[in-house]
């Protein structure tokens, strides 16, 4: 039998067939709820239940503890409803907004702007409309039905009818070890998107914190585009973290970007720097950096995307010690497989 979940405080209501995920359900019927990886491994759908009851498939600690599920915290991706449902969560607007397709995709391009990182640029099919808002991801379908999750690095009006992904090398991926060493130009990819709500809230006028680490910056790169088109005026500060400057794969970018944009400042940062980088500037974890500009984040909404060490010692930092409010961190992990499967 189907189940009726209704969404507080904003009193939308969807119904949930058997053996769906309350989040799922959610995407089916255009109800635009946080969420990140799907893969119970990000914690970026969490949200309370109030009434009725849940089981939980596979997922990671770190996103759900047990004493959070037995404080009535849900993991939307990967609970199933047992009973009718009231479910508190912040509704994203915009989140439900385009269709989501599974469509084939051409490679235009094939980039390596560093040793481990490619810049891949993707045509697609001009009868399909494919919408989607600056900083969300697509999943590749591989042959044997694996997927794998990688964010557009490009905002809709940038290059209409393409994407662009910035892809790490992860030595032993199934996908990453096929796009570096045998994908070409004209090859067909299957994907299906758009998917998450990792993208800029446009009724703020906060000013806001961009942080990125490694190929993190892609979705960040599509918000400042789209920053851009709009002529938003907000003051936006952008941090990217790195090891070495060579990994600050697309560094001339950001700096034109922050030259052409009086709102934006631009503050690399790298953890490891080589002699030969001769490095001048900002040294250490990208986080501590914002949290020694901006001690005060009371008043900024933040935007970070990197791995997953990253974004939780950020969002634990900047609500702790820097007064930012928990519901104006928004954030993309970039949780791996081996992430994704870790254990429970």
């Amino acid at each position: 039998m189907n189940f009726q979940v209704t969404v507080q405080p904003s009193g939308r209501a969807f119904s949930v067939l058997p053996d769906e995920t309350l989040l799922s359900a959610a995407i089916r019927d255009g109800i635009g709820l946080p969420y990140g990886c799907r893969d119970g491994a990000c914690g970026s759908c969490k949200s309370r239940l109030l009434e009725g009851s849940v089981i939980h498939g596979t997922h990671q600690s770190k996103a759900l503890s047990a004493e959070e599920e037995a404080a009535g915290m849900v993991l939307t991706c990967c609970a199933k409803p047992q009973t009718d449902c009231v479910l508190e969560a912040r509704t994203v607007p915009g989140a439900g907004e385009f269709q989501i397709m599974k469509l084939p995709s051409r490679v235009l391009s094939l980039e390596r702007p560093s040793a481990d990182v490619v810049i891949m640029k993707l045509q697609l099919p001009a009868t399909q409309n494919f919408q989607f808002h600056a900083g969300q991801y697509v999943e590749f379908i591989l042959r044997d039905g694996a997927r794998r999750s990688y964010s557009m690095a490009n905002a809709p009006h940038s290059a209409p009818g393409t994407i662009e992904l910035h892809l790490r090398h992860m030595p032993g991926g199934k996908f990453t070890d096929h796009v570096f060493g045998a994908l070409k130009d004209k090859d067909i990819l299957r994907m299906e998107g758009p998917m998450g709500s990792f993208f800029l809230r446009e009724d703020s006028d906060k000013p806001i914190v961009l942080l990125a680490s490694g190929t993190g910056f892609a979705p960040i790169k599509a918000i400042i585009e789209r920053m851009q088109h709009l002529a938003l005026t907000r003051p936006a500060r952008l941090y990217w973290g790195c090891r070495s400057k060579a990994d600050l794969y697309l560094h001339d970018w950001a700096l034109q970007a922050a030259a052409s944009m009086p709102n934006l400042t631009y503050v690399p940062v790298l953890s490891e720097p080589k002699a030969e980088d001769h490095w001048q500037g900002r040294i250490g974890f990208v986080h501590q950096a914002v949290m020694a500009d901006l001690p005060d984040l009371s008043a900024y909404q933040v935007y970070a995307c990197g791995v997953p060490v990253m974004v939780d010692s950020a969002q634990r930092e900047f609500v702790q010690q820097c007064a930012l409010p928990a519901d104006e961190f928004y954030a993309d992990s970039f949780t791996s497989e081996a992430d994704k499967h870790a254990k429970a």
